[in-house]
């Protein structure tokens, strides 16, 4: 039986209600895509613009994974741009400003073309949590105006943190107008509905069994089949599937967020008056922004280890009230948690298992903006167009040969590490 979208703040502020059926008897399309989360409808919305026929099989249901439940921060780029432009050089210099914002667009293109109401704002800034940090982060900057791509990005002195947020713990910081903050679930079951429009099959509750390439592609639920030409296995796949390039790839981390209740305008203008979405400059990193009804989502605690906190208002208030101590009073209305998978280069995973069977998975807390760009990049390879497929393809990823038990204890040990750097 599917599960129901996790006990969160966007679960319960959802504006789209629509539930699609069982996978039952046999169908035929171009392209079945495993997976209802960003990855997977964003693909399906993509490939059917273009003419393709699509279906989509979800395990439950549109967005219940970590597309449906996360920051809700829409960042440009991705995570281990570093990696891309050490192993790809210029021509991965290339690509990260080619796609740096592709994800943005699409979404905000899609918003305006589907009427899809997910509280888009815009206003992003990665705050300095040490002030040794600062340097970092204006080196960043200088490095995207050198290129020719720092529109939009402005730095934050430190002395200047207070016009900015209502807390003293920051050292300065930069923000990034072009990138923003939105209601992913919203979102994602907007595009589910703007895809179901223009042709594409949806099917929740259907687990997939088995997945088969070959002379001919096609995949199993318990109560029926789809044959393709092309598989696209999008986002975060069952332990089963994850063979041959995928084996020991991603590892599932949780990651934990609180939602106070409503502020007053007055608490909103002291302590988030631009309305940003934050995050800052640690590796074991909080996140936090304001809801479209001024709630403040405060997000962090990754857990390495997939051992959840018992309570996670408990755990997370604490560090929420010593960022902004106006909050101590706030009641907490939801707490909720997920995982999201990490790649050890810290770049999305994006290839093919086989000629016709295709993966994205792997955002490290990037996923609003880069499964959309990824899920173009998936749908233009199998268009024929595999400029940037290619370039992805050739990253040379970190894969542990141990068991994923094992993996995530090697990792927890390693994310431990640099959060005693971070404390330090």
């Amino acid at each position: 039986m599917a599960l129901a979208h996790v006990r969160s703040y966007y679960a319960a502020t959802v504006n789209d209600s629509t539930t699609y059926p069982r996978l039952e008897g046999n169908h035929v399309v171009d392209v079945c895509v495993v997976g209802g989360g960003f990855s997977g409808i964003s693909s399906a919305l993509t490939l059917a613009e273009r003419g393709y026929s699509v279906a989509v099989v979800e395990a439950n249901r549109v967005g219940w994974g970590a597309s449906g439940r996360n920051g809700g921060q829409m960042i440009a780029g991705i995570s281990g741009e570093h990696n891309v432009k050490a192993q790809l050089g210029a021509d991965g210099v290339r690509l990260l400003r080619d796609i740096r914002y592709r994800g943005h667009d699409i979404i905000t293109e899609r918003i305006a073309k589907y009427g899809i109401d997910c509280d888009v704002r815009y206003g992003w800034m990665e705050a300095a949590a040490r002030p040794r940090h600062m340097q970092g982060l204006r080196d960043y900057v200088d490095e995207r105006i050198a290129e020719g791509d720092g529109e939009g990005l402005e730095i934050v002195e430190p002395s200047a943190i207070r016009s900015v947020l209502g807390t003293d713990l920051y050292h300065g910081g930069f923000i990034d107008r072009r990138s923003g903050h939105l209601h992913p679930l919203n979102l994602c079951m907007g595009e589910a509905r703007a895809a179901a429009s223009i042709g594409v099959k949806i099917f929740e509750d259907s687990e997939v069994l088995e997945i088969h390439g070959g002379a001919k592609p096609h995949v199993i639920t318990a109560r029926g089949r789809i044959d393709a030409k092309s598989i696209i296995l999008a986002g975060s796949t069952d332990h089963a599937f994850q063979r041959g390039r995928l084996n020991g790839l991603t590892f599932p981390t949780g990651s934990y967020i609180i939602a106070t209740e409503p502020l007053t305008e007055a608490e909103v203008a002291e302590i988030n008056p631009q309305n940003l979405a934050v995050a800052d400059s640690n590796i074991v990193l909080d996140y936090f922004r304001l809801s479209g009804d001024r709630r403040m989502l405060f997000g962090g605690r990754c857990n390495y280890s997939n051992r959840d906190p018992k309570d996670l208002g408990a755990a997370l208030q604490p560090r929420l009230v010593e960022i902004f101590p106006q909050l101590k009073s706030k009641n907490i209305d939801f707490a909720w948690g997920g995982r999201i998978d990490i790649v050890l280069t810290r770049v999305p995973a994006i290839g093919r298992l086989e000629p016709n069977v295709y993966y994205l998975q792997g955002y490290c807390g990037h996923g609003v903006n880069t499964t959309h760009l990824a899920a173009e990049i998936v749908a233009d390879a199998i268009g024929g167009t595999m400029e940037k497929f290619d370039l992805f393809d050739k990253i040379r990823h970190i894969r542990l040969p141990v068991p994923r038990w094992v993996g995530n204890q090697m990792l927890a040990l390693g994310m431990l590490y640099y959060r005693l750097k971070d404390l330090l």
